[in-house]
């Protein structure tokens, strides 16, 4: 059986919203894909259901989160802390180290059938980083991949490297969730209290910071339009 491929992608933003319902959200929409990928394997190619794709964002509260293979001890801050900071901690099941979410930072979380597009995780990543690259490309800005390191960055090479964009998924049955972190109006002092993503010796960047101005509202939601004009482009989709 021809298994097809359908590369629509249902958006939604579902605006401010605390890591853990984002996160069962998600948990939600990819066990319904898995589900049904399941259910294929026992149909007849009339009954085959193409499976959906969904591409999601949102910007949490203050919040660390550490991936399933990442170090407890690259969280700085004790539980004090925390509380002063107004943040808090969270183990998923993301790949990579330790992140911040936060205020000011633009979330994305595709999921995906890749059997849709490309049965390929290293692909993908680099996918969702020439997303980002391009999408700061339009405000000026040099995006680059550093080696053995996901994610976008600034000044590869350099003793300034920093990172605008963080990123980790994960996947089951080649369907992904979790995804990017972008730097927008984000208050980087946050990060002083991670090491971010286990990597001691560069630094992060913003937007608002490289560009010495803040983004409003108004500049937030073209940014967002931006991401999925470039996403569409990259993985050749559309959104619905």
């Amino acid at each position: 059986m021809t298994i097809p491929q359908n590369k629509t992608l249902h958006f939604t933003d579902l605006g401010l919203m605390d890591y853990l319902p984002a996160f069962e959200h998600q948990q939600k929409l990819m066990d319904s894909i898995t589900n049904l990928k399941t259910e294929n394997r026992n149909r007849s190619e009339e009954e085959y259901e193409e499976t959906p794709n969904y591409f999601l964002f949102v910007e949490h509260p203050h919040v660390y989160t550490l991936g399933k293979s990442g170090h407890e001890e690259n969280m700085l801050a004790n539980s004090e802390k925390l509380k002063e900071i107004e943040a808090t901690f969270v183990r998923t099941n993301r790949g990579g180290d330790i992140t911040y979410h936060g205020f000011g930072q633009i979330v994305g979380y595709p999921i995906l059938d890749l059997d849709n597009f490309q049965s390929d995780i290293f692909l993908y990543m680099r996918n969702l980083e020439e997303v980002i690259i391009r999408t700061i490309a339009e405000y000026g800005l040099k995006g680059e991949r550093s080696e053995g390191e996901t994610g976008v960055w600034l000044d590869v090479g350099k003793p300034y490297a920093r990172k605008i964009c963080a990123m980790g998924v994960k996947t089951s049955k080649w369907v992904t969730m979790h995804g990017f972190a972008l730097n927008v109006n984000t208050d980087l002092r946050y990060f002083e209290y991670i090491i971010p993503c286990g990597i001691k010796d560069k630094s992060v960047a913003s937007l608002a910071r490289e560009l010495e101005r803040k983004f409003s509202d108004e500049e937030v939601q073209e940014l967002k339009s931006k991401i999925k004009k470039h996403f569409a482009e990259v993985f050749q989709a559309e959104f619905i």
